[in-house]
């Protein structure tokens, strides 16, 4: 249906809406349990948004479900990157925006960590080593499990646990440094 819709297939994108929003929807609630109580980003806006950049990427050549929900990670993390970016900016420096990270990624990451540095930090990984950057987006913002992680990379199973170990010890020991 993605390659039907990207060739205009309009009737494979009514037939698609609802999948879509299903699956935005999921990413969605996950990134934003995440966030700190008080935000002003509610999930259906942080939803309407990656639509906005979906409707804009029409061009892209989506392979699986695994790179769409991948992609729309991607979108999604911005998103919320640019929003807290924004309030610190209203704020000139103060009510940093907090993201708990305890429920999705269990390691010496403190529970509850700047978004802003960490994507600073994903950031500088993804210099250092792209795929343990991409590992980290697709496994922590994406949810995607190892295999999907494996079948988006086209890596190994095992490749993707040693990178995700790697990447969040790395991600740890930066994030500590703030």
């Amino acid at each position: 249906m993605l390659q039907s819709w990207r060739a205009g297939d309009r009737r494979a994108l009514d037939d698609l809406v609802p999948l879509l929003n299903r699956e935005l929807h999921r990413i969605a609630k996950r990134q934003m349990a995440a966030q700190p109580a008080g935000h002003t980003l509610q999930t259906t806006a942080l939803v309407n948004e990656a639509y906005l950049h979906l409707i804009d990427a029409k061009r892209a050549s989506w392979q699986d479900r695994s790179h769409f929900i991948a992609a729309c990670s991607q979108i999604m993390r911005r998103i919320l990157v640019d929003h807290a970016r924004g309030r610190q900016a209203a704020k000139r420096g103060g009510g940093v925006l907090v993201a708990s990270l305890e429920e999705a990624w269990v390691t010496s990451v403190e529970p509850d960590t700047d978004v802003v540095a960490l994507d600073e930090a994903l950031e500088f990984l993804a210099k250092v080593d792209p795929r343990k950057a991409k590992v980290v987006e697709l496994r922590f913002f994406g949810g995607l499990s190892v295999k999907e992680t494996a079948a988006v990379l086209d890596i190994s199973g095992e490749s993707v646990l040693r990178d995700w170990r790697l990447a969040r010890a790395w991600l740890a020991r930066e994030l500590s440094k703030e």
